[in-house]
């Protein structure tokens, strides 16, 4: 099958070989794998913060509903923001605004856990690299690097 796009992108010439090539890099295939996991992982979040977090904060301010905070900007009086759409009114749902910030707060706070354990994994990988024996040792006479287990330097033949 890539024989047949080489062909019909003109084997790499022109505008659609440089895009078939753009495609088939990797980073852009992980680029695209990153964007539709976030966009899974967003929905998750909203939900935390929609279905768990603002029931909870409501429960603390003494039942408050932030999706149902917003001011009317023509002076009219709806019980609920909806009611407010209903009848085309302009609002400025203040409370929606609210519950975004938060949203994108636990977002953050998510992103910053993932990516500390990721470095502190990171780490942890390179300072087992670091405690590997040594295979190489330096000669005292030449300064050149030399198997660990050499007697005499093949660069300079100094008994070791």
């Amino acid at each position: 099958m890539t024989e047949k796009i080489k062909n019909a992108a003109g084997k790499g010439k022109g505008f659609a070989g440089e895009f078939r090539e753009f495609i088939m890099r990797g980073n852009v295939l992980d680029m695209a794998v990153g964007v539709i996991i976030g966009g899974a992982f967003q929905k998750i979040i909203s939900s935390l913060v929609d279905d768990i977090i603002m029931p909870l904060i409501g429960l603390l301010t003494g039942g408050v509903d932030f999706n149902n905070k917003f001011i009317v900007l023509d002076g009219g009086s709806y019980a609920t923001l909806e009611a407010a759409k209903e009848a085309g009114a302009a609002t400025l749902n203040y409370g929606t605004f609210i519950t975004v910030v938060i949203n994108f707060i636990l977002m953050a706070l998510v992103i910053f856990f993932i990516i500390k354990g990721m470095n502190k994994l990171s780490a942890r990988l390179e300072k087992e690299k670091e405690e590997a024996p040594a295979t190489t040792k330096i000669c005292p006479k030449c300064k050149s690097e030399i198997n660990i287990e050499a007697t005499r330097c093949p660069h300079c033949t100094s008994e070791l």
